[in-house]
């Protein structure tokens, strides 16, 4: 059983993005040996999951793919969303327990959407939002298309109050993911927007002591070289990538910069943390839908906040 924590051990205001680019193969990369098993993972010089930098420090950027954090006994308060004014959607993308009384909210994606809206088109910022503004571990996620192809996704394992961190990360996961260019306004009508807020964070006894599906994972290790580095998927990554735990693990490893033969016994000396999120996703139709009331004649007049939350 994991030894629960009610915040995690990391760096302040930590960033890491959070998102695989595309469902890779895992094949012809390398073959790893875990037991009776054989797994091959991408090679740490090709493959969409290996655009990500990982370092240490309290400045430091770690890109990394899907991840959630769980509180355990936290001091995190779960509660009711403070009712806003946004008309609410009918069942949020992405919820899994609708009879749950999650923290998340649709209202937080739409949000995004207009922090983002007022960026590329030069409004001013809209004013800040009715929902909770507790502090919590975040990450703010953009795909694109029918297929849903990742277009960004950046967050932080360090608490910080909903208002100002999802402000903050809407604008960094949309123009600051090294792995795309910036989103630009001929792409608002075919995004998505997922929020994820991270709780559960808990000390794994060793690198199997965690749940597909059901956990996010970050794990610490050192490099070839004796570096200490570090790399995290969100909970859904792996369900999505169709892995078990060696393989997430071991495509993690890899992530993370290590180029080494991967064992069983270096598996063993992981240091990992596993965790859980809520996490609410909606279209930009969607997000369209709920601001009717911003549209005249179908042309946006004003920034499409700026006067929701006066």
């Amino acid at each position: 059983m994991g030894k629960r924590r009610c915040v995690p051990p990391l760096e302040p205001k930590l960033a890491a993005g959070c998102c695989g680019v595309k469902k890779p193969k895992l094949s012809g990369s390398g073959t790893h040996s875990h037991g009776n098993q054989t797994t091959t993972v991408p090679s740490s010089s090709s493959g969409p999951l290996q655009n990500h930098q990982h370092t240490d420090g309290n400045n430091g950027r770690e890109n990394v793919s899907d991840l959630t954090l769980g509180p355990g006994n936290s001091p995190i308060t779960r509660m009711n969303p403070t009712s806003g004014a946004l008309s609410p959607l009918t069942r949020p993308n992405g919820t899994a327990n609708s009879t749950k009384n999650l923290v998340v909210t649709a209202e937080m994606c739409c949000y995004c959407f207009d922090v983002l809206y007022c960026h590329l088109y030069g409004f001013p910022q809209p004013r800040l939002p009715r929902f909770t503004n507790d502090p919590y571990p975040l990450f703010v996620t953009w795909k694109t298309g029918r297929d849903k192809r990742l277009r960004g996704c950046i967050g932080t394992f360090s608490a910080m109050n909903l208002h100002s961190g999802l402000r903050e990360y809407t604008l960094t996961s949309a123009l600051k993911d090294s792995r795309f260019p910036p989103l630009t306004r001929e792409e608002l009508p075919k995004l998505f927007c997922s929020v994820s807020l991270l709780t559960n964070f808990e000390d794994a006894s060793d690198y199997l002591d965690w749940e597909v599906g059901i956990h996010g994972i970050r794990i610490e290790f050192i490099n070839e070289k004796g570096v200490k580095r570090t790399a995290t998927y969100l909970p859904e990554v792996a369900k999505e990538q169709d892995w078990d735990q060696i393989q997430t693990i071991d495509s993690l490893l890899r992530k993370g910069g290590f180029k080494a033969p991967i064992t069983n016994d270096f598996r063993k000396t992981i240091k990992l943390t596993r965790y859980r999120s809520e996490k609410v996703t909606i279209s930009y139709a969607e997000y369209m839908a709920s601001r009717q009331h911003c549209f005249q004649n179908g042309t946006l007049h004003a920034p499409p906040l700026y006067n929701h939350y006066s």
